[in-house]
């Protein structure tokens, strides 16, 4: 009987401080917001050295969805025509405010492609994050030619 009632009354505290978990920075479903808009980051060395890919014209979404070893930050872009290939977002450094900059760059299509609808040229490219790396990150911004998308702690 007593043991019923000590596991009764444990099972009520530990869902009473699921309340207050839900709230807190604990709970990984809270780490990062819905997506705003955001000024671009300008960048003291030219990526383009690096990367010869271009930036996608406009970013029009970003989710950061956590997961068991971290989170992961998926983006949609949408090229002015339709071909372009070969889309990652490329990192930059880790800023000293947190600021985790991810570059939307893909290649440009080889011949001439019409535009098409917008539907039609929508990109989608994700990377994952480690938990150890988002412990050090409090923003997450995406950025295209013409826009950045932002989601923060």
């Amino acid at each position: 009987m007593r043991r019923r009632v000590l596991l009764g009354l444990g099972a009520a505290a530990l869902v009473a401080g699921c309340g207050r978990i839900r709230d807190s920075r604990l709970n990984p479903f809270n780490w990062f917001g819905g997506a705003r808009r955001r000024e671009r980051v300008e960048d003291t060395a030219p990526v383009e050295a690096q990367d010869p890919r271009l930036l996608v014209a406009d970013v029009v979404s970003l989710n950061v969805d956590p997961y068991s070893a971290g989170a992961i930050v998926r983006a949609k872009g949408i090229p002015p025509t339709q071909g372009w290939w070969e889309a990652e977002l490329v990192a930059r450094p880790i800023d000293e405010n947190g600021v985790q900059v991810y570059d939307f760059r893909v290649f440009p299509p080889v011949t001439e492609t019409p535009a098409g609808t917008p539907m039609s040229r929508e990109i989608t490219v994700a990377v994952s994050i480690s938990a150890v790396k988002l412990d050090q990150i409090s923003e997450i911004v995406v950025q295209g030619q013409n826009n950045a998308l932002s989601s923060r702690r």
